[in-house]
C-alpha cells in the first residue's frame, strides 16, 4: 500500500524557485538531476517487475531525468531503451544524455515496451500536446502494462490540473514536492498512484495537502459546553438539517441543538429540539449552521438574516449561499465558513478566473471567510492565503446529503474554537475518512455512523 499524500504543494514557479535556492546553497543542477533520475529509476524497479522498459525523453530537464533513470536501470540489469522526442535542449540534459552509452531511438513509430517511462514534459507545459505526439503516446500506452510519469504526466497543466491531451499514467513520481496537478481534477485522475520523491529541495508553500488532524480527546475538566454547543437551524427540508445535527453529534460536539424542527424521524435522542428564538438567544452557542434544507422563500431569507446578525461563528451552506453577497460576509467579525459546491460557488462569487485554487483564494479574500470549495478535488482557502487540498476522496460521496454531513462535521470542529482554516481542513479529512470506511454504495447516513471511528484516529 502506498503512503498517503502529505506535505507542501508547489506550483511550477515555486518549484523553480526552490531549485534555484538549492543551487544557490551549493547543490549543483547535475546533482539535482541525478537525484530525480534515481527516484524515477527506483519507481520502475519497485513497480515494473524487471520488465523491459522504454524511456521517453523530451528536450528539457524532464528528459534529462529520463536519461539518468535509464542509465541507472541499465546498470541494474533491466533491458532499457531510450526514445527521444527531440535532442536535449538544456546544458544539464545534454550532459545527462552524453552519459548514455547506447543508441537513442526516434519517438515516431518506436516499438512499444511493457513498461513506459514518460519523461517528455515536466512542469512547464502550458499548451495542448501536438496531435501527432498524443497519437504516439496513446499507441504506446495501449501496448504497455505500466506507465510511470516523471513529475507529471505529459499533457497536464501543472498548476491548474487541466487535461491538455494527456495519456494516463499508472504511477506518477512527484519530484521534490507535490504539484496542484496531482490533486486537482481532471489531472489527478490521470496521475494514477502518486509517490513523492525527496530530491533535497526545501519545499515551502502556503499550500499543502490536507493531513490527518490532531484533535485532543476531552479531559477530566471538560463538559458538554467546553466541547462546544452546535446549533443547526432547520427549514423547508428538515431531513437536511437533521443530517447536519447528526453529523455534528457524531463528530464530537458536546451539545447539539436542532432549531425549528419538531419532527421525530430517527435523529439521535441526544440532539435537543428548540425553537429558533430559544436557540438564537443562547449565548453559549459555539457554532451555528444554517442553509441545508433552508428553502429559498422570504421566510428562509429572514431566518438567514437573523443568523447573520448574531455574533456566533457560522457555517453557511446550500440555500444560504443563494441569498448572500461577499460584501455581507465581509462585514462579519465572527469566524465564518462557507461550504459551496461548484453551482453554489458560482451563484455567490461568479465563475471567476484561473484554477479552482485561484478561484477559491479570490473568494476567500473577497468575503473574509474560509471557503471549503467541495468536489472531487476539494479546496480549502482562507483569507490569509493558506490553501488546503484534499487528497482523493471516495467517488461515492457524489450523492445527496453528503454535503450536509460535511457542514455538521465543520460545525463540530468550529465549536472546538479551532482556527477557521484548521477547522475546514479537519472537517474535510474526517468526512473523507468516514466515507472511505463506509465503502461502496454509501449514503449520507452511513458517513455519520463512521465518523466516530474516523475521529478516533485523530486522538
Amino acid at each position: 500500500m502506498l503512503p498517503p499524500l502529505t506535505g507542501p504543494v508547489l506550483t511550477a514557479a515555486q518549484t523553480r524557485a526552490a531549485e534555484e535556492a538549492a543551487m544557490a546553497g551549493g547543490v549543483s543542477v547535475d546533482r539535482l538531476m541525478d537525484r530525480a533520475g534515481l527516484a524515477i529509476a527506483e519507481a520502475v524497479w519497485r513497480f515494473g517487475g524487471g520488465r523491459p522498459t522504454l524511456v521517453l525523453c523530451g528536450p528539457g530537464n524532464n528528459g534529462g531525468d529520463g536519461y539518468v533513470a535509464a542509465r541507472i536501470l541499465k546498470a541494474r540489469g533491466i533491458a532499457v531503451r531510450i526514445s527521444q522526442m527531440a535532442p536535449p535542449g538544456t546544458d544539464v540534459a545534454r550532459r545527462a544524455a552524453a552519459l548514455w552509452d547506447d543508441r537513442v531511438e526516434v519517438l515516431e513509430g518506436v516499438l512499444p515496451a511493457p513498461v513506459i517511462v514518460d519523461a517528455l514534459f515536466g512542469t512547464g507545459l502550458a499548451r495542448p500536446l501536438d496531435a501527432g505526439l498524443a497519437t504516439e503516446l496513446r499507441r504506446l500506452r495501449a501496448a504497455a502494462r505500466l506507465v510511470i510519469a516523471a513529475d507529471v504526466p505529459s499533457g497536464v497543466g501543472t498548476d491548474d490540473g487541466a487535461d491538455l491531451g494527456a495519456v494516463a499514467a499508472d504511477v506518477t513520481v512527484a519530484l521534490a514536492a507535490l504539484k496542484p496537478a496531482h490533486l486537482l481534477q481532471p489531472a489527478a485522475a490521470l496521475c494514477g498512484h502518486v509517490v513523492c520523491a525527496d530530491i533535497g529541495i526545501a519545499a515551502q508553500s502556503a499550500m499543502a495537502v490536507i493531513a490527518r488532524p490532531h484533535l485532543p480527546a476531552p479531559g477530566p475538566a471538560d463538559h458538554k459546553y467546553t466541547r462546544g454547543l452546535v446549533t443547526v437551524v432547520g427549514g423547508a427540508m428538515p431531513g437536511a438539517a437533521r443530517l447536519v445535527a447528526t453529523a455534528a453529534s457524531r463528530s464530537g460536539a458536546g451539545y447539539v441543538v436542532l432549531a425549528g424542527d419538531a419532527g421525530d424521524t430517527g435523529t439521535p435522542n441526544a440532539v435537543v429540539r428548540r425553537t429558533v428564538d430559544e436557540a438564537l438567544a443562547d449565548a453559549r452557542t459555539a457554532a451555528l449552521v444554517i442553509g441545508p434544507g433552508l428553502g429559498r422563500d422570504d421566510a428562509a431569507e429572514a431566518l438567514l438574516s437573523r443568523a447573520l446578525a448574531t455574533s456566533f461563528p457560522l457555517v453557511l451552506d446550500a440555500d444560504a449561499l443563494r441569498f448572500l453577497t461577499a460584501r455581507q460576509l465581509k462585514a462579519r467579525t465572527a469566524p465564518t465558513i462557507l461550504t459551496p459546491h461548484e453551482g453554489e460557488f458560482i451563484a455567490l462569487f461568479g465563475r471567476g478566473q484561473g484554477s479552482k485554487i485561484e478561484r477559491a483564494r479570490a473568494a476567500a479574500e473577497a468575503s473574509g471567510c474560509t471557503i471549503i470549495f467541495k468536489g472531487a478535488d476539494t479546496v480549502v482557502a482562507s483569507p490569509d492565503g493558506r490553501i488546503g487540498l484534499g487528497a482523493r476522496a471516495a467517488h461515492w460521496l457524489a450523492s445527496a446529503g453528503t454535503g450536509d454531513v460535511l457542514a455538521g462535521v465543520t460545525a463540530a470542529m468550529l465549536a472546538r474554537r479551532m482556527d477557521s482554516h484548521d477547522t475546514g481542513c479537519a472537517a474535510v479529512w474526517l468526512h473523507a475518512d468516514a466515507a472511505r470506511r463506509a465503502g461502496a454504495g454509501l449514503i449520507a447516513d452511513d458517513i455519520c455512523t463512521q465518523l466516530p471511528a474516523a475521529l478516533a484516529t485523530t486522538l
